[in-house]
């Protein structure tokens, strides 16, 4: 049997060679397969084309005097931005940290000390808090004021008195240049 297969070319060494080979082919076959079914459920989940849009915004500077607060949106999200007075950089800067809920002092919250960039939803329940606006309640810290229940943050955006936990949220911003914001 030895000397029909080692002289036969068509003997089992060949035949377990193109049984491999088919083995091989069908295993590449059913992983090509499965990948091209797989790929566009996957694929899916990626952000659409409108979302990756709003991912980062530019917002003009210019024309934000000092003292005076703009909203922008950004991912469906209220962001305020405040041209901060001296007199606000200083109370935000003096506030001892022993005595905040959510201790983090004003260097940490801001890139330059007069514009505070923050996303203005109250912390506790989800709500829009008022002190954008020069008419706006501003709570007894002259930050921003949560009316729903209650809830009052200094000029830096952290937590002083009412139920919220934490200070409002700073979201990842740079400077593009002296008048221009990209937030996201």
């Amino acid at each position: 049997m030895a000397d029909t297969a080692a002289t036969h070319p068509e003997g089992e060494d060949a035949s377990a060679t193109r049984r491999d080979f088919l083995y091989l082919l069908t295993g590449a076959t059913t992983v090509v397969g499965a990948a091209s079914l797989i790929w566009p459920l996957i694929d899916n989940m990626n952000p659409s084309a409108d979302v990756l849009a709003l991912a980062s915004i530019e917002v003009d500077l210019s024309a934000v005097e000092e003292g005076m607060a703009i909203t922008a949106k950004w991912r469906g999200k209220p962001v305020f931005i405040r041209h901060r007075t001296a007199e606000e950089i200083k109370e935000a800067e003096d506030v001892d940290l022993a005595s905040l809920r959510d201790p983090q002092p004003d260097s940490a919250r801001v890139q330059q000390p007069q514009w505070l960039v923050m996303i203005g939803i109250c912390t506790h329940l989800g709500c829009v808090p008022l002190g954008q606006q020069a008419t706006d309640p501003k709570g007894s810290f002259n930050g921003w004021f949560c009316p729903c229940h209650g809830s009052e943050y200094d000029t830096s955006g952290r937590i002083r008195r009412g139920p919220a936990p934490t200070n409002l949220l700073v979201p990842d911003y740079a400077f593009v240049d002296d008048t221009t914001l990209r937030i996201g």
